[in-house]
């Protein structure tokens, strides 16, 4: 079948202008003489108005942030159509895991000569993640960010540091098998992608294909050590620890698993992909291997 794609555009992820990006598929689609049609993403997600159509095309193509690639992954993967990206958003962590690059041509590029393999997602108390999700504090920095009225990183990082010295710890009961653990965390976060974006590499280990997810939690400590917790994390230099290796008396646990239970006894809030998300007292999440096809640059 000849490819025919679907681009799907969010006319207000990121702050990016969208102006010229029409004109530029165009001039990349010709050059490749691939076929293509443009279409705005849906708020609710409901993408049932294509169904009829759907048929038609061979690949999806996501014109937006982590947010939109959530909503319409989980939307449209029972299609069985390969995805590709062209990140526009304020993070693209997903994007930038798959090693897509944020120039709009060279993501392009990717899609038309890039090579579809199944990626990872998973639940999180029954709802969808494609690549992050978190409890705690980095989930309160979404809610504040969603509320700013102003997208892009220098906002995000103002409601970093506006929140980090205020931040307090919530109460978690994390369980796994027949083992049990408490404590207290400013945040933690579930990791298929291995970064929450802008190449802020909270899970260095991650993978978007091994069947597991990253999980990083950040124990009650003073501030400073927060601070110098978090450089070793984003550097690398944390172990990776097994489940049984896991004590409340660390500083921060590192760990991989396909499945466990959070429960959520301070309700600290929670953000899903980047999108702040009503939070729950107990929290399921299991890994869904190979639950979509995302287009990578070749040889990845």
């Amino acid at each position: 079948m000849p490819r025919h794609l679907l681009f799907l555009i969010n006319p207000i992820s990121g702050t990016a202008s969208k102006a010229g990006l029409q004109e530029l598929i165009r001039q990349k689609m010709e050059a490749a003489g691939l076929s293509y049609a443009i279409r705005p993403t849906v708020a609710s997600g409901d993408y049932s108005y294509l169904d009829n159509e759907i048929g038609n095309y061979s690949e999806i193509i996501i014109c937006g942030g982590d947010g939109t690639i959530n909503s319409v992954v989980q939307g449209m993967r029972h299609h069985g159509l390969p995805f590709g990206l062209l990140p526009m958003g304020s993070g693209n962590g997903l994007a930038l895991s798959a090693g897509i690059s944020r120039n709009l041509p060279t993501a392009l590029d990717v899609i038309v000569s890039g090579t579809p393999q199944l990626t990872d997602a998973f639940y999180i108390a029954g709802r969808f993640a494609c690549m992050l999700s978190g409890l705690g504090f980095d989930a309160q920095v979404a809610h504040d960010f969603a509320n700013a009225g102003k997208r892009g990183l220098t906002t995000y990082v103002q409601k970093i540091i506006a929140g980090f010295w205020s931040c307090g710890t919530y109460p978690f009961e994390l369980e796994h098998g027949q083992s049990s653990l408490q404590f207290d965390a400013y945040f933690i976060s579930i990791a298929n992608s291995n970064q929450f974006g802008n190449q802020f590499t909270i899970a260095p280990r991650a993978s978007l294909h091994d069947g597991l997810l990253d999980v990083v939690i950040m124990l009650r400590q003073s501030k400073w050590s927060v601070l110098l917790q978090t450089l070793l994390q984003i550097s690398g230099r944390t172990q990776l620890q097994s489940v049984e290796q896991i004590s409340a008396d660390a500083s921060v646990l590192y760990f991989q698993t396909d499945k466990l239970r959070i429960h959520n006894t301070g309700s600290a809030p929670l953000h899903i992909d980047g999108d702040p998300a009503e939070t729950a007292s107990v929290l399921d999440v299991e890994v869904i291997p190979g639950a979509f096809q995302l287009i990578y640059p070749a040889g990845m």
